[in-house]
């Protein structure tokens, strides 16, 4: 009985330290794989892999991200830059870097201030889909962007 309420209690503390942010959530199999949500305001958009150039869709949906930024000025946006697994540490965290920056300076590019906007690369770190295929990696190699 007593060993039940310390396991009882340890469970409560656990649940009440637990983390609240966006980008810390368990697998769909329990797994203990720190990964992202999809953008609540503004949607992600993807790459090719090895690549950090963008192709007309990730234009159209920058368009419209810049759009609700400058019909919202006093939001403030942080863009993160996300690889797929593939490829080193060092490697994919440059590589999300500048994925991070070319959505950015499109973003510039459309008339939102850069003082708005702030980039950070994840690398390999926050999969969206922790799967090891093509269709996961496909979804990882993203930047998101986090409204502040």
């Amino acid at each position: 009985m007593k060993f039940t309420k310390i396991l009882v209690a340890i469970a409560l503390c656990l649940l009440a330290t637990g983390c609240a942010c966006r980008t810390k959530k368990m697998g769909p199999d329990g797994d203990n794989i720190a990964r992202a949500e999809p953008g609540d305001v503004l949607a992600d958009v993807n790459f090719a892999f090895d690549s950090y150039a963008l192709d007309n869709t990730a234009k159209s949906i920058l368009g419209q991200n810049a759009d609700w930024l400058k019909a919202n000025p006093s939001a403030r946006v942080q863009v993160e830059g996300h690889c797929d697994e593939r490829g080193t540490n060092e490697y994919n965290m440059a590589l999300g870097a500048r994925r991070a920056r070319a959505a950015m300076e499109y973003l510039r590019s459309l008339g939102v201030e850069e003082g708005r906007m702030s980039t950070v690369s994840y690398g390999e770190e926050l999969p969206l889909d922790p799967r090891h295929n093509e269709e996961a990696w496909a979804k990882n190699r993203r930047a998101h962007f986090n409204v502040q």
